[in-house]
């Protein structure tokens, strides 16, 4: 059965490479369900573990963050060099039926980075103009621990239909809108009956489990990967605000969040959810590769619940380039939303903020991590 809803999508073909920018001719659409975190993210851990054939390009490709590159002059011993999965192509029986059968098709399986609920898929075909599949299905399912593909593979697993074989387009970001309320671990992609994509990107929200969060007792409450969300900011002209949660130290520049440069008396600002209702203790605002661009200060509030005011727990602090700045709070802050403020604009790398649950917190956890059908 389907779960997903219509959006704008790209079929038919797409014209040969005719030289020049390989992107001016690309296909997409602002999909709303990329405001969500991507689960299939290199960053948060998530793996391609397995696919039945990568003879032209290898199935690691697909979770690469970085758009697909195209060099019309490079070739290899096997053919074109692509970069996306791409498998070669599929024969039927014999000489009376050279064709593939209707059921034939490639698949790889996907580990996502920080299980939750699917809200959006773009299957993209980057440069796969005339090797692109004629469709593909997206399924996905939810097993504990850390199966192998074959324990993934086995006849008892449950797998839900979260897009249906559908026909896509070549050269295009072909977006899928999913409306499944199930927390899943594992997806398998599959192209009919063969052919190549270029990326794949798996947007949703983080469900953590409550259970190994209460076992670390202190860690990150506004963490990505343990369902912390950026919920809005002031700008997003250089790079997303999510970035300030991302797992690790930031590695260059645009791993951060940066802004314009102000020209009014205003400043900027990042509002986020919690993993859920949380005590926090203390905190750390990380400017690491921000060195003329960082944020000259910054401030910290709190609030507890949407219609809760906010509480500064960090008055307005100088802050210093290319350095991580730790704060231990002299009184324990509750609340399901944070909020920091930099002035008057420039630009953080990361922001953690150190604490645990509440008991209401781990309540709320508890009862979505259930009702999502979470293992």
């Amino acid at each position: 059965m389907s779960a997903t809803s219509g959006i704008p999508s790209f079929t038919g073909d797409a014209s040969p490479y005719g030289g020049g920018d390989p992107y001016a001719d690309y296909r997409t659409a602002d999909f709303p369900f990329t405001r969500y975190v991507d689960l299939a993210a290199r960053a948060l851990g998530a793996g391609v573990i397995a696919a039945n054939d990568e003879f032209f390009a290898q199935r690691e490709n697909l979770l690469v963050p970085e758009r697909a590159e195209f060099d019309p002059e490079h070739f290899g011993h096997k053919g074109k060099i692509m970069d996306g999965w791409e498998t070669r192509r599929r024969r039927g029986t014999g000489a009376d039926h050279p064709w593939p059968t209707a059921d034939d098709h490639d698949w790889a399986l996907v580990r996502l980075g920080a299980p939750g609920v699917i809200r959006g898929i773009v299957v993209d075909t980057a440069h796969f103009r005339g090797n692109y599949p004629q469709a593909i299905s997206v399924e996905a399912t939810s097993v504990a621990g850390a199966p192998t593909p074959e324990e993934l593979l086995a006849d008892d697993v449950k797998w839900t239909t979260l897009v249906p074989r559908t026909a896509v387009g070549g050269h295009a970001a072909n977006g899928f809108a999913v409306d499944a309320e199930q927390r899943f671990t594992h997806l398998r992609v599959n192209q009919h009956p063969d052919g190549g994509i270029a990326r794949l990107r798996v947007y949703g929200e983080v469900v953590p489990d409550p259970k190994w969060l209460a076992t670390l007792g202190t860690f990150d409450v506004v963490a990505l990967a343990n369902g912390g969300r950026a919920e809005d900011a002031s700008n997003l002209f250089y790079s997303p605000a999510s970035n300030t949660i991302q797992p690790g130290y930031s590695r260059k520049m645009d791993d951060g969040w940066e802004t314009r440069r102000r020209r009014d008396q205003g400043n900027d600002w990042i509002r986020y959810q919690l993993a859920a209702q949380s005590e926090i203790r203390a905190l750390e605002i990380d400017t690491a590769y921000l060195k003329g661009n960082s944020a000259g200060w910054a401030s910290v509030s709190v609030k507890d619940g949407e219609d809760g005011e906010w509480t500064e727990v960090l008055p307005r602090t100088r802050l210093q380039p290319d350095t991580n700045h730790r704060f231990v709070l002299d009184a324990p802050a509750v609340g399901t939303h944070a909020r920091i403020d930099i002035y008057p604009d420039g630009g953080i790398s990361r922001l953690r903020l150190f604490g645990s649950l509440t008991e209401q917190g781990t309540a709320q956890l508890t009862a979505r991590h259930a009702e999502s059908g979470a293992q």
